[in-house]
């Protein structure tokens, strides 16, 4: 096993160029033409997450439903996770699971793990693994995320998070990292409000809401965007993201959000 991997993992690495394998010059051409390091690679991942009874059956079946997308994208606050990921839904039609949506639907229909979640938020801390662990399991197991793949934005956002995800057998074919001047998502988080009435959201300096007295006077700014919790938020997923990062090196990508869209 170790040794296929390797092999896997060497044809990958090297991008099969010319001398780099043992491989007749054709066979290396075959290879990289029809994409078979990254088919074998999600053959083996399916076994070994699944572990079936009777391997070959399986495969066949693995075989026979098409391989959908899976994606991970990650930021600091305001970073630009939300721009970014409806890019990527609106091109490859995928299902956008955003962690902080999960959060605050719990939060908004005053569920017990809500209530615990809103203290949690307030404070500019981390919910706790298990909570939303358990979440994003739910989650991912719908049948639109069976169907169409998934997008997770803005998770995971620990090394723990990470290894608890590859046990659950979610394992992404990329994991995108957004960076942005820290000063930079401070000013986007503070400018950011939502109008309760249409559910629009605005930002005062970059999308400044209609010249209407009514929609400007019931403008609210969430509770967790003030700069103090911002600067708080940012120095946690500074901490954390370079061990996950090293959780996904081989399939890290960075990009720079202030000049780029994640490419394709």
């Amino acid at each position: 096993l170790l040794q296929f991997l390797y092999f896997i993992e060497s044809l990958r690495v090297t991008r099969m160029d010319k001398g780099a394998t043992n491989l007749p010059e054709e066979a290396v051409a075959y290879l990289r033409d029809k994409r078979i390091p990254d088919l074998m690679e999600h053959l083996l991942h399916e076994l070994i997450v699944n572990q079936p009874d009777d391997p070959l059956q399986f495969l066949s079946q693995v075989l026979s439903s098409p391989i959908v997308p899976k994606v991970m994208i990650s930021g600091p606050p305001a970073g630009g996770k939300g721009t970014q990921s409806k890019l990527i839904v609106d091109m490859f039609n995928v299902t956008h699971i955003s962690t902080g949506e999960l959060l605050r639907a719990e939060v908004n229909q005053g569920t017990a793990i809500g209530k615990l979640v809103e203290q949690t938020m307030l404070k500019g801390d981390l919910v706790s693994d298990a909570i939303i662990i358990d979440l994003v399991k739910q989650r991912m197991n719908h049948d639109d995320v069976k169907t169409k793949g998934w997008l997770l934005d803005g998770f995971p956002r620990t090394k723990n998070q990470a290894i608890a995800l590859q046990a659950l057998g979610f394992i992404p074919q990329a994991f995108f990292r957004l960076q942005v001047p820290d000063e930079v998502s401070i000013e986007r988080i503070e400018g950011r409000r939502h109008d309760p009435v249409t559910g629009n959201c605005y930002h005062l300096a970059f999308n400044p809401p209609p010249q209407d007295a009514e929609i400007v006077s019931r403008l609210e700014q969430r509770s967790d965007d003030s700069r103090e919790n911002a600067k708080k938020r940012i120095a946690t997923y500074h901490r954390n993201i370079s061990e996950v990062e090293d959780c996904y090196r081989s399939i890290l990508q960075r990009v720079c959000t202030s000049t780029q869209v994640v490419p394709h």
